[in-house]
């Protein structure tokens, strides 16, 4: 994960000598979040790929969750701004699963697991969550395994 903070750290540089400000207040955020969760009390002063992965998927949910509801209050340039920042974080995720790959994995996991239909949820989730961490949002895992089990 050293190796994400190093390049999140040159891009910062990069971003001043540009002056793109978008880019620069979004790169400074995750290195605000990585700071703090390798400083975080009981830890041992480093980072887990997954943990990096989990701040960077909730730093862009919650600059979309902003810019939805910036949209709502009729203020489209913040909105805008948001969804810039969501867009310079995205770039740090691992490649996202196309909405096939996504289908194909959790049909893996529901024939693993054994499950039959709607009361298995929880189990199939379990596994799913796990196995596609970072690959893909949560919710969507969610969606895909409840369309899945209910047919």
């Amino acid at each position: 994960m050293d190796e994400l903070f190093d390049k999140v750290s040159g891009d910062i540089k990069a971003a001043m000598i540009a002056r793109d400000k978008v880019a620069l207040e979004a790169l400074r955020g995750i290195k605000k979040e990585f700071i703090e969760a390798k400083t975080a009390k009981g830890g041992d002063g480093t980072m887990s790929d997954e943990v990096g992965v989990k701040i960077l998927q909730k730093m862009i949910k919650q600059r979309k969750e902003s810019a939805q509801i910036y949209t709502e209050q009729n203020r489209p340039e913040l909105a805008e701004n948001e969804l810039a920042e969501a867009a310079v974080i995205e770039k740090y995720l691992p490649t996202q699963m196309t909405d096939g790959e996504l289908e194909t994995a959790v049909a893996a996991v529901i024939a693993q697991v054994g499950a039959t239909g709607p009361q298995d949820m929880g189990k199939v989730m379990g596994v799913a969550s796990k196995q596609l961490a970072g690959k893909t949002e949560g919710r969507l895992i969610s969606e895909k395994v409840k369309a899945l089990l209910s047919r």
